[in-house]
């Protein structure tokens, strides 16, 4: 369960009488995540998700996402609102730790995303690439290529014991992004985080973005290759070409692609797997005792980053020329 620090009930009511949204009724915490503490609140007024911000996040990042969040709900981008406490602040401390309160979106997460998921998806990630154009506030990426060598680094010694040459791969593809990672792409704020956890579906019809915790400021293409990566593999791994074209077709609909940055695009596909395959492997190194969250399997993406280094053409991801900016 990802809920590192406990709340009482009279913490949480005193915390709660800072806010306009009624009495607490009930809480509860939620066993997805593993940033952060959440819980499920529901008072007088309705349902809303409680965050108190662990070691992991950095408290000076915190006006960041808030600040995001605020702003794209406020240009029709469907994400969680923060809640203003009555100093009008939307970030507060609880139980010693950091702590804002969410709007509760409607929707579930699909846990075996199909086409329509992947559309849907698709579109809401290019209106909120176009919806960030005007963000005043900036944050560098942390995970982009100058953060993989250390992340390299710290797995490197051990990275074997997970799978034999390993290391060596990491070493080799780490060595070739480096030189070759575009620098002149067009930036603005992304997601850098949207998994299909990420994103709220009733029924077909996405409900909503949530969980921007990662956002900063980067190449928007690699963006869409973080979504390549996290929505159209099966769980076999293999790639399936028909829900990649379906969020491609729905992106750039909404924002095109230059032809930088289609030709840029399995390269950046490429970063994005070791990104979160490093990430994941320096996660199952490093297990506590005890530890009640499950690392997730970095292996999954050495299966990805061998996909997209077999990529020959732009057709391998489904792209359809007549829909991208020349």
């Amino acid at each position: 369960m990802a809920v590192y620090t406990d709340v009482t009930a009279e913490e949480l009511a005193d915390f709660l009488s800072t806010y306009n949204i009624g009495e607490m009724l009930s809480y509860k915490g939620i066993a997805e995540g593993v940033e952060n503490s959440n819980y499920l609140l529901h008072t007088t007024a309705g349902y809303f998700f409680l965050t108190l911000y662990e070691k992991r996040v950095a408290v000076n990042d915190l006006p960041f996402f808030l600040g995001l969040m605020g702003h794209l709900a406020s240009h029709g981008i469907n994400c969680p609102q923060p809640v203003l406490n009555k100093q009008g602040e939307a970030l507060s401390r609880l139980a010693g730790r950091p702590a804002a309160i969410i709007d509760f979106l409607e929707g579930a997460w699909p846990r075996k995303p199909n086409v329509a998921h992947c559309g849907g998806v698709g579109q809401a990630l290019a209106q909120m690439h176009l919806a960030g154009a005007d963000f005043a506030m900036s944050r560098a990426n942390a995970l982009s290529v100058p953060g993989w060598r250390a992340l390299f680094d710290a797995a490197a010694p051990r990275a074997d014991s997970v799978q034999h040459g390993l290391r060596a791969l990491l070493e080799i593809e780490l060595d070739h992004l480096e030189k070759h990672w575009p620098s002149s792409l067009p930036q603005g704020v992304i997601h850098a985080d949207l998994f299909p956890d990420n994103a709220l579906f009733l029924s077909e019809k996405l409900s909503g973005l949530i969980d921007f915790y990662f956002a900063c400021n980067d190449t928007l293409a690699y963006d869409v290759a973080i979504c390549l990566n996290a929505w159209c593999f099966e769980s076999d791994h293999s790639f399936n070409v028909t829900k990649a074209r379906a969020f491609l077709n729905a992106y750039t609909r909404e924002r095109k692609l230059s032809a930088a940055e289609q030709e840029a695009l399995p390269l950046l596909a490429r970063g994005a797997a070791i990104r979160f395959l490093l990430t994941r492997l320096v996660d199952w190194l490093n297990v506590p005792p005890g530890a009640l969250v499950k690392p997730k399997d970095p292996l999954e993406y050495v299966r990805k980053l061998r996909f997209h280094q077999s990529v020959t053409s732009m057709s391998d991801y489904g792209f359809e020329h007549s829909g991208f900016a020349a």
